[in-house]
């Protein structure tokens, strides 16, 4: 519709413009529109010729009469590359699509500057911006973002990758230009503490905070500490992760005083006396993920003075033993959703897990990997947890047919089940042909004596149930577990909810790499060996695109 060239004449939201009225094109230089066109007429009339279109169908623009709001709606409905394609149908068109966009990412490299204010001038409703740079290329420095912050003063979320050049003057004088700002994400970023706490001193409204390999603070012991600022009624959600000096943002956790979510990933540094600090207060922390980090029973402990925490990811923190998880259990009444890694190690096994289902009657969503839990702690948490509806058993050599069999016996409540890297046989999982009434789904991965004759035999008996079984990948190492934030063989054994992920394209490139993927590491390298060595954003109805680190529980 409309898809010839138009002028418009009239300034504001709701001018109207008439579309010009070309001459019919030959039949081989016509578009598929002018196809499609041809062939309903030529089924109503086949003695018609095609080229004689009545005038009122063929010419007409329907968009001509519709207000600009509507036809705004109509491109968030789109893909970000229908859209970017409508924009070039007439000037009306491009500046409705232009004034509709609240999302906008951009390849940020120093090219970029002199761009700035042509590119803001049309996207000048834009909220969320997300600015990226590819390692190879020089990213935009202090000025650009000074400029973006000038044009972008209603910004509420921005997202930083790359931006190497930016110091903490551009990260000051954004503060001071973007005080409304409610979510912020760096990655591989270059500024240091002073920029950060101009951040957290300027924008009063801040919410999330999500820091990733942020190299200015890797000075030891000389970093200034970072704390929460005008921000510590605000801030709700923190995540750390890849972090050499982490510890100087201590002050900015034990200060935000309404904090809810805490994640800790990958960062060194000993966080007990961090946890020991927060137990000892009032707080309000409903979730906390903790991965490779160096924490221990004492950390735990702490933890367990956190009335409200309802989820809790223990993965691969091997000084973490069934102690700690003793002492959360009996605290922590509240829990629903656990997942430990144990790596592997054997330091928590039934004694923790029994204490698990002895206390945490609330408990839905459970994830157990690298763990070796008999059929004691299983019987205890099938009896006891009767909400559990999504349970994930990974790279165990002590749960076999018996301990599979009391989970489609006891756990009534059952939705979704995943069992990997398992002692189990096809005798195993023909038990849920009866057991689990509500189970919906089943996934069977590198249980090298399950066959795919179970599979068959399973669907034929319980027709709703979906049954993914994996026969052909027979484990050749040991399963890892993965990474919780990254999603690895987690997000494959736990697949409850699939996130929507959607594409940022990029202005002026093709799609940049990511920065952020870390490959799966098996239990014998060093913890944290890690720190070796298409157009525009999408339609406003989108969610914002958060590369971080999304609750991992939510893919199971």
């Amino acid at each position: 519709m409309g898809q010839h060239s138009s002028t418009h004449c009239g300034g504001g939201p709701k001018y109207r413009h008439r579309s010009l009225h070309p001459s019919p094109l030959p039949n081989h230089h016509r578009s598929t529109s002018d196809h499609s066109q041809s062939d309903f007429f030529s089924l109503m009339n086949s003695d018609e010729d095609e080229l004689m279109i009545p005038s009122v169908f063929g010419n007409q623009d329907y968009t001509d009469e519709l207000p600009d709001e509507c036809l705004a709606l109509i491109f968030q409905c789109l893909s970000s590359g229908d859209r970017k394609k409508c924009s070039l149908v007439c000037r009306r068109w491009l500046l409705v699509e232009g004034q509709s966009r609240h999302r906008l990412a951009l390849n940020a490299k120093a090219e970029i500057l002199p761009h700035v204010p042509t590119i803001f001038s049309r996207f000048d409703s834009v909220t969320k911006l997300a600015l990226r740079c590819d390692r190879k290329s020089v990213s935009i420095n202090d000025e650009a973002l000074t400029l973006i912050s000038l044009r972008c003063s209603n910004l509420i979320r921005l997202k930083l990758r790359g931006c190497r050049d930016v110091t903490d003057v551009g990260m000051s004088a954004f503060a001071r230009n973007c005080k409304s700002l409610k979510k912020f994400s760096c990655g591989s970023c270059m500024f240091g503490a002073k920029g950060m706490n101009a951040l957290l001193d300027h924008c009063s409204s801040l919410e999330e905070l999500s820091v990733k390999r942020l190299r200015g603070i890797n000075d030891g012991f000389a970093a200034d500490p970072i704390g929460p600022g005008a921000a510590a009624s605000s801030l709700k959600s923190i995540c750390l992760k890849e972090l050499y000096n982490g510890q100087c943002f201590a002050p900015l956790i034990i200060g935000s005083k309404n904090l809810k979510t805490l994640k800790l990933l990958r960062c060194l540094g000993d966080w007990d006396r961090l946890f020991e600090t927060i137990g000892s207060r009032d707080n309000h922390v409903a979730e906390i993920h903790l991965e490779r980090l160096q924490v221990g029973d004492t950390g735990l402990t702490a933890i367990s003075n956190c009335p409200k925490l309802e989820i809790l990811h223990l993965v691969k923190t091997p000084e973490c033993t069934d102690a700690g998880v003793v002492a959360v259990a009996r605290k922590c009444k509240l829990l629903r959703k656990l997942h430990i890694d144990g790596w592997r190690t054997n330091r928590i096994g039934d004694e923790g897990l029994v204490a698990i289902a002895e206390n945490s009657s609330s408990l839905k969503e459970l994830v157990l990997i690298g763990l070796n839990p008999t059929s004691t702690s299983l019987l205890a948490i099938a009896s006891n947890c009767q909400k559990l509806e999504r349970l994930a058993l990974c790279g165990s050599d002590t749960i076999g047919d018996p301990e599979v069999s009391c989970i489609a016996t006891k756990c009534m409540a059952l939705k979704k089940l995943c069992i990997k890297g398992c002692e189990v046989t096809d005798e195993g999982i023909e038990s849920f042909a009866w057991g689990c009434p509500n189970l919906v789904k089943i996934k069977v991965k590198k249980c090298k004596h399950v066959t795919g004759d179970v599979a068959d035999w399973l669907r034929a008996r319980r027709r709703f149930l979906a049954v993914n079984l994996d026969v052909g990948e027979i484990d050749t190492e040991p399963v890892d577990g993965g990474s919780a934030s990254d999603g690895g063989a987690l997000e494959e054994a736990v697949d409850f909810q699939p996130i929507a992920t959607s594409t940022l394209p990029i202005i002026g490139a093709t799609d940049i790499p990511s920065t952020s993927n870390v490959g799966r590491s098996s239990a014998s390298k060093p913890w944290f060996g890690i720190f070796g060595g298409k157009g525009l954003v999408a339609c406003t109805l989108r969610r914002w695109s958060n590369g971080n680190a999304g609750d991992s529980s939510e893919s199971l």
